[in-house]
């Protein structure tokens, strides 16, 4: 288990614990949540390490690796799925300024949104570090992810766009992933990344409960302000930054169930519904957020 005596995100000793989470999903287990005052960014104490944390994923609801259709919820989330992917492929082609090119999406799941792009006349390439999502990626769109291990084998310069959709939270050496990702980036290429925001609406109604906490899978929890200073450490530019809308509901509809442990979905849709009419007006109170970047 790894312990932190100072922030991931920025090094500060300015820590305190803001709460407790459980993890829902797969171990029931409770983790706390520190916040950074230095960064305003969040972290989850006592998380398994990247050799120990794979038996935290193996869960059938584990929707981005397994692909399941059970349950209203899960169904829902793949018919928004297709509003989205072209959302995604909309932002990958007005950020690099080009309608077809070379992507990379690092923790690509089961390879819905390469197999769009790919579909879309771009080159993909996928990593993923799950062996089973890998498996499913082959199965569904015949497409071949790498193990996520191969980032650090692929050429520089390589690519017009690198995307990270709900990923970066996940990842253990998150330093040494911003800087080498930097490197593959063609010059005047785009990087997105997209996180959840525990500043929205939404994060803030349910509290412990909140289903973008996912812990310990979540190593990090993000702000719009902690995540400008992480990417300004490694010398990359914000240049814009996206809602994304519709993630204000399925993660309510997720909480609501944490909470109450019943599908109130009247309930969830109006406390996501809250969050969408807020996100709109201000992209720093939306429940996922992607931020738009180039080499600074």
């Amino acid at each position: 288990m790894i312990y932190y005596n100072s922030c991931p995100l920025c090094g500060s000793s300015q820590l305190h614990e803001a709460l407790t989470a459980k993890d829902y999903t797969v171990s029931k287990e409770t983790f706390s949540i520190i916040h950074c005052g230095g960064c305003s960014g969040r972290f989850t104490q006592h998380v398994p390490d990247s050799e120990n944390i794979g038996r935290y994923y193996q869960s059938q609801e584990y929707i981005s690796h397994s692909e399941t259709k059970e349950g209203l919820i899960n169904r829902l989330y793949h018919s928004v799925r297709k509003i989205t992917l072209r959302s995604k492929q909309n932002w990958v082609r007005n950020g690099s300024g080009i309608k077809t090119g070379s992507l990379l999406d690092i923790g690509c799941g089961t390879g819905a949104f390469l197999h769009y792009m790919q579909t879309s006349g771009w080159t993909v390439t996928g990593l993923e570090p799950d062996e089973n999502a890998r498996h499913n990626a082959k199965t569904l769109y015949g497409l071949e992810p790498l193990p996520i291990e191969q980032l650090f084998t692929l050429p520089a310069g390589q690519y017009d766009a690198i995307t990270m959709w709900h990923v970066l939270e996940h990842v253990h050496e998150l330093h040494r992933y911003l800087d080498h990702i930097r490197t593959l980036l063609k010059p005047g290429g785009t990087l997105l990344i997209a996180v959840p925001n525990y500043t929205s609406p939404d994060a803030e109604h349910y509290g412990q409960y909140w289903a973008a906490y996912d812990v310990p899978r979540h190593l990090y929890h993000f702000s719009p302000s902690s995540m400008e200073k992480l990417l300004s450490s490694h010398h990359i530019r914000l240049v814009k930054k996206h809602p994304m809308v519709f993630d204000g509901f399925y993660v309510s509809l997720l909480s609501e169930k944490y909470k109450t442990g019943k599908s109130r979905l009247l309930q969830g849709f109006f406390n996501g519904f809250h969050s969408y009419r807020k996100g709109l007006k201000d992209v720093d109170r939306c429940s996922s957020i992607v931020y738009e970047c180039k080499l600074g």
